[in-house]
């Protein structure tokens, strides 16, 4: 009887795939985690609109290259309007909000306020998908938004409305709403292509400030330019090709538990980047909004109703 090579031996596979998948999830933390930071990098220089337009330029550009090379169906018009509402909410509503809010709030408190998304998606998962939350459910929800209440009172202008962290927590709230909107493109055209045709919606929909980014961009800095350059390629296509091969080996629910390493980490990049130390008052209320979200997500709802599609995690 032959021997059995490594490449032959039950498990083998797997055995050689676990490394790239442990990869794959450090670097969508990392690419996803970075965003925040250079985002507030890019806002001295640029205005927050022109910065979106300029970011999804380039990663409009990525996207067209992975569509001509993967060829996927084009979507129906009704579904190529879903697809414009998802970029219109998903893409430009969030990221302006998101840009807008990140002038006044630093960057690892963005990032906790972001990262409760889930929380909102699970709420308008009862309105909308018919899931049912449970006490812990609730419990977890309070938990969070008073996380989120602690960290804006230590920025300008707290939660009042109109300030950034109310921008930001708008940005969110436009996360949310997209998850939800997505959801049935998902299952006619894969994770991979909802993401293009997201990306490349939303890109349309904010050009008519690609002159103004042009102009501003003459004259900034290399380190404004890379930052562009970084946003447009490191979170929107490496951090979502990356997080595919994750979700294919772990599984939805368990490589969700990895983001939660997203708001630390963003923290911690600001630190050598941008000089934001996080006040004692950030590490506290992130840490009470992400208990919040992992009690939502992990505990807190009952069941779907029967027929209901279940939510992702994050996107």
């Amino acid at each position: 009887m032959p021997e059995r090579t490594a490449s032959n031996r039950p498990g083998a596979a797997v055995t050689f795939r676990a490394p790239l998948a442990h990869a794959a999830v450090a670097v969508t933390v990392l690419s996803w985690a970075s965003a925040f930071p250079a985002i507030r990098l890019a806002l001295r220089e640029l205005a927050p609109i022109p910065l979106a337009s300029a970011r999804f330029a380039v990663a409009a550009l990525l996207v067209l290259g992975w569509l001509a090379w993967r060829r996927p169906a084009l979507p129906s018009l009704a579904d190529g309007l879903r697809f414009t509402a998802c970029g219109l909410i998903g893409i430009a509503a969030y990221n302006i909000l998101l840009n807008t809010g990140e002038q006044s709030v630093a960057a690892g408190a963005a990032s906790f306020i972001v990262n409760t998304a889930p929380i909102i998606t699970a709420l308008l998962a009862l309105l909308v998908l018919g899931e049912r939350f449970g006490a812990r459910g609730w419990a977890g929800t309070l938990v969070s938004f008073a996380g989120i209440s602690l960290i804006a009172s230590g920025q300008p202008g707290g939660l009042s409305f109109g300030a950034g962290a109310s921008l930001v927590a708008g940005a969110a709230l436009c996360m949310a709403v997209y998850v939800v909107v997505q959801k049935p493109l998902i299952a006619r055209h894969g994770a991979l292509a909802c993401t293009a045709y997201t990306l490349l919606a939303g890109a349309v929909l904010l050009s008519p400030w690609l002159p103004q980014a042009a102009d501003e961009l003459s004259g900034a800095s290399g380190i404004t330019v890379a930052a562009v350059v970084a946003l447009g390629v490191l979170p929107a296509a490496i951090g979502y090709a990356t997080w595919t091969i994750a979700l294919g080996h772990f599984g939805a629910a368990r490589a969700a538990n990895f983001l939660y390493l997203v708001p630390p980490v963003a923290t911690l990049m600001a630190i050598p980047l941008l000089g934001e130390v996080p006040g004692l008052q950030t590490l506290l209320g992130g840490a009470v909004a992400i208990a919040g979200v992992v009690v939502v997500n992990t505990r807190g709802r009952v069941r779907a109703v029967a027929g209901s599609p279940a939510l992702p995690e994050r996107t």
